[in-house]
C-alpha cells in the first residue's frame, strides 16, 4: 500500500445523499477479485441510460471532474453491503479522498484499509466544499494528512479530526498484511519455539 500525505487535487461534487455501495459498484462487476478495472464500473447506473450507454452527463465524466482524485459527497456514503470493490473501484477510477458528513461503517473501515482517506466534516463545511467544487474554472482542494486539514482555494481551511491509527496506518502505508510484517520477527520467534515443542503441527509444511 502506498503511503499517504497530501493530496492537491481536483474536487468532484456529488450533492446526492445515501450513496450505498450497489449504486458505487453495481453487482455485476464484483466478478473480479482484481482491483484494477473497476474504474469503467464506477457509479455504472449514474453515468449509463437503460441501454449501459454513457451518457456523458455525470459529473465524473464531464471536464475538468475526468481528472478527479477528491469526491465532496452527501451524508452516508458507502451505505448498504459490505463489498470491497466499492473502494477498489473509486480507486481505479483515481479517487484519493472522499469527503463527507458521515460514512456507512463497514465502507469506512474498509476503504482506509486499501489506503483511502475518509473525512468526515460538518454539513456546513461540506457544504461550502461543494460549491468550491462546483466551479469548474478553480475545483482544485489540498488535502494535508499530517496536518489534519482541507484547504479550499479561497483560502479557508476545514481541520478534520481522525483516528491516530488509521492516520498512522496511511501515513506509513500499511495494511493488514504490512501490519502483520510489521511483527515478523516475533512470529518467527514464536514458530520456531512451537516448532520445537510441537513438531507434528508442521509434519506437512514445506
Amino acid at each position: 500500500m502506498d503511503k499517504f500525505n497530501k493530496v492537491t487535487g481536483i474536487a468532484a461534487p456529488l450533492p446526492m445523499v445515501n450513496i450505498d455501495t450497489d449504486k458505487i459498484i453495481p453487482k455485476q462487476f464484483l466478478k473480479t477479485i482484481a482491483r484494477t478495472g473497476l474504474g469503467k464500473g464506477l457509479f455504472y447506473e449514474l453515468r449509463t441510460d437503460a441501454s449501459g450507454t454513457p451518457t456523458g452527463d455525470f459529473v465524473l465524466d464531464r471536464e475538468p471532474y475526468t481528472n478527479a482524485e477528491i469526491l465532496i459527497a452527501g451524508d452516508n456514503f458507502g451505505c448498504g453491503s459490505s463489498r470491497e470493490h466499492a473502494p477498489w473501484a473509486l480507486q481505479d477510477f483515481g479517487i484519493k479522498v472522499v469527503i463527507a458528513p458521515t460514512f456507512a461503517d463497514i465502507f469506512y473501515n474498509n476503504s482506509f484499509k486499501n489506503g483511502m482517506l475518509l473525512i468526515k466534516l460538518p454539513q456546513e463545511q461540506v457544504d461550502n466544499l461543494m460549491i468550491v467544487a462546483g466551479d469548474p474554472e478553480n475545483p482544485e482542494i489540498t488535502v494535508d494528512l499530517e496536518k489534519q486539514e482541507v484547504h479550499a482555494p479561497n483560502g479557508v481551511v476545514y481541520p478534520f479530526e481522525i483516528d491516530p491509527f488509521l492516520k498512522e496506518c496511511l501515513l506509513e502505508g500499511l495494511d493488514d498484511i504490512g501490519l502483520t510484517m510489521q511483527r515478523g520477527e516475533t512470529i518467527g520467534g514464536f514458530e520456531g519455539g512451537q516448532r520445537q515443542q510441537q513438531p507434528w503441527l508442521y509434519r506437512d509444511a514445506s
